[in-house]
């Protein structure tokens, strides 16, 4: 996130907003279950398992397919290249889109389908040499970051980079925010914009220079 200029983290923080937008749509459609954040399905998973239950078949389901949304986010970032950001958003707008048609039509399996791998591809936005640089689908290691950054700032050792992490953070809270507050009032909507917010992210990615 540092390491990025002020366009990029624009971009990030949007991207983080749009993760958690569409994350509590699929929390508040899919019985408490999430379509990114992937460390809560597995606890639900492994307790699942412990009680030797059928809850197991959502949450593991759900885990495949958001890997399966990475691995094809990452097979189409390799063959994008340097312009890998514009192409793997204008996939998850593609995925958001079908999702969008498919809660229209009633298909809540297909829509959670759709979302998870869209929020799996996402996170292919920031990478270098094949590693992932900003996750905007989990926080858990953007406020490990927060805390260590802080840690630094307070100890006269680093310039405020803290801040930039509380941003990515606050970006995916006020987009859940927005989606559950909207889920009551637009509910066949929220996907709709959802769609039109990655596509217009695919926009502002094509004004960025291409990267190596």
């Amino acid at each position: 996130m540092l390491r990025y200029d002020p366009g990029r983290r624009k971009l990030a923080i949007a991207l983080a907003g749009l993760a958690g937008f569409v994350d509590a749509v699929g929390f508040l459609s899919a019985n408490g279950y999430f379509v990114s954040f992937m460390s809560g399905n597995s606890t639900r998973l492994g307790v699942a398992l412990s009680m030797a239950t059928g809850a197991t078949v959502v949450p593991a389901l759900l885990i495949a397919m958001f890997v399966c949304g990475v691995t094809l986010g990452a097979l189409i970032a390799l063959r994008a290249g340097g312009r890998r950001k514009p192409v793997v958003l204008g996939m998850v707008a593609l995925l958001l889109l079908i999702g969008a048609a498919a809660r229209s039509f009633g298909s809540e399996t297909i829509m959670l389908g759709a979302l998870v791998l869209a929020m799996g591809a996402i996170n292919n936005t920031f990478q270098r040499g094949g590693e992932v640089t900003v996750g905007l689908t989990y926080m858990t290691g953007a406020l490990v970051r927060l805390g260590q950054s802080l840690a630094l700032w307070m100890a006269g050792k680093a310039e405020p980079g803290w801040i930039q992490w509380g941003l990515l953070w606050t970006g995916l809270l006020t987009g859940a925010v927005l989606s559950a507050f909207l889920q009551s009032r637009l509910p066949l909507g929220c996907l709709w914009i959802a769609a039109a917010w990655a596509a217009a992210m695919a926009l502002v990615a094509i004004t960025l220079p291409a990267e190596s």
